[in-house]
């Protein structure tokens, strides 16, 4: 793996012993916004979409953003005028996409699990099209765009048993997982796509898994789409559109992996002459790095030797270490003189799963010290709850010198507001 550069700091800087996001201070944030409190830097996540649109250039291409990485509005609506399009799971998705401004024509419908409301949602829409998982899929799709009038723009999304070398949680592309079908079913749902009106071959799409750092499997993949791709032309069908998924990961801790300029020319060598336009779908590989949590110190706890940072954050902020015991680079917003120590940096929820990071060292921590919680640009919001009655955080976006509040910190009546109370 590739150690030239830590792309986790790239735009989270000390300046004078003070921790900034591109040139905001991160404790004017806290202090404006509060605590805790996602902050993203806007120049980190258009860096990241333009090196998958630079490394794609000269090739038609679409890169159609994991809504479900990070699903705030204004994030998307930034994405979406740089010429990003929208990867979604749900209604709830859509509806965030098309406040934003993203054009139909530049969304997907991914997920094994989609309602007829949110089938006719997105026909409703003009989407580009629908990724089919399922024989039972193929025709709901069907039968709800016959209903309508309409043909449903689809692709079938191959499971191509593909090892993508991930955390198990996180792997999509093998035969013993929910998602997409084996090829020989895919074949056959092709066949019976092709004799269905109210329906419109689109593309072929595959999606083997999350946060890799490898990518030989993703090209491994393409390879398998490619070839499938030209049995399905020799058999009359046009295949305008290869969807590969997203999958790309970010650095957490050592590892670094290619960038998206580095993947995204392997795949251009690869697919220069077929004549086909390729999606791509990233998420933690466009917000990931370009997001910290900032989050308070509330107590420092001793128990014998065991010292623990308990601070305002906790695993319903922020959940990938409690279900996946990810790893997220933890460090002082301000620098602080003494001899580092080696800490349990935990939250205030009641699981002993509420860990951000053990055995971490840093420099003596103090209650009101600010801490950041590095690489959580992406599934962190979003997979944000309420647990233990903890309203969830806000998001402030980086701009330059400029922060700017893109999401209220839930209030206590929030978590009320849906309750029927008699």
């Amino acid at each position: 793996m590739r150690q030239d550069h830590d792309t986790r700091s790239r735009f989270f800087t000390y300046r004078d012993g003070r921790l900034y996001a591109e040139n905001a201070d991160l404790h004017d944030i806290a202090a404006t916004w509060g605590t805790p409190t996602y902050v993203y830097s806007l120049q980190a996540i258009l860096t990241a979409l333009r090196d998958y649109q630079t490394g794609l250039d000269g090739i038609p291409h679409l890169v159609a953003f994991a809504v479900k990485a990070n699903g705030n509005v204004a994030i998307l609506r930034h994405l979406g005028q740089a010429g990003a399009g929208a990867d979604l799971t749900s209604a709830g998705e859509l509806f965030a996409a098309q406040k934003a401004g993203i054009p139909p024509e530049r969304m997907i419908f991914s997920g094994v699990g989609k309602t007829e409301d949110e089938i006719a949602m997105a026909l409703h829409a003009g989407i580009l099209m629908f990724n089919i998982e399922s024989e039972p899929e193929l025709e709901t799709v069907a039968r709800l765009a016959a209903e309508r009038g309409r043909r449903a723009p689809i692709a079938i999304r191959v499971n191509p048993n593909v090892d993508p070398k991930t955390h198990p949680k996180i792997s999509t592309g093998l035969k013993q997982h929910k998602f997409g079908v084996p090829w020989e079913q895919a074949r056959t749902l092709y066949k019976r796509a092709a004799d269905i009106p109210s329906l419109e071959i689109r593309g072929i799409a595959a999606h083997i898994g999350s946060s890799l750092m490898d990518t030989a499997p993703l090209l491994q993949a393409l390879d398998l789409l490619l070839g499938f791709r030209q049995y399905l032309q020799n058999k009359g069908l046009a295949i305008p559109y290869l969807d590969l998924g997203g999958g790309l990961g970010i650095q957490y801790e050592k590892q670094i992996p290619e960038t998206p300029s580095e993947y995204s020319q392997k795949l251009k060598q690869r697919i220069k002459d077929s004549g086909v336009t390729l999606i791509l779908e990233p998420g933690r590989s466009i917000v990931g790095n370009a997001g910290i949590l900032l989050t308070k110190v509330i107590y420092v706890k001793k128990n014998d030797d065991k010292v623990f940072v308990v601070v305002d954050a906790g695993m319903n902020s922020l959940a990938r270490p409690a279900i996946y015991g990810a790893y997220h680079h933890i460090v002082p917003v301000a620098a602080r003189d003494g001899a580092p120590q080696t800490v349990d940096v935990v939250g205030p929820i009641c699981e002993s799963s509420d860990v951000f990071g053990k055995n971490r060292s840093l420099p003596p921590c103090r209650p009101g010290d600010l801490l950041a919680i590095c690489s959580a640009g992406a599934y962190g919001y979003s997979m944000a709850s309420n647990y233990n009655g903890q309203p969830r955080p806000a998001e402030v976006l980086v701009e330059g010198h400029h922060g700017r509040l893109i999401r209220r910190r839930e209030t206590l009546d929030d978590l009320l507001r849906n309750q029927i109370v008699q």
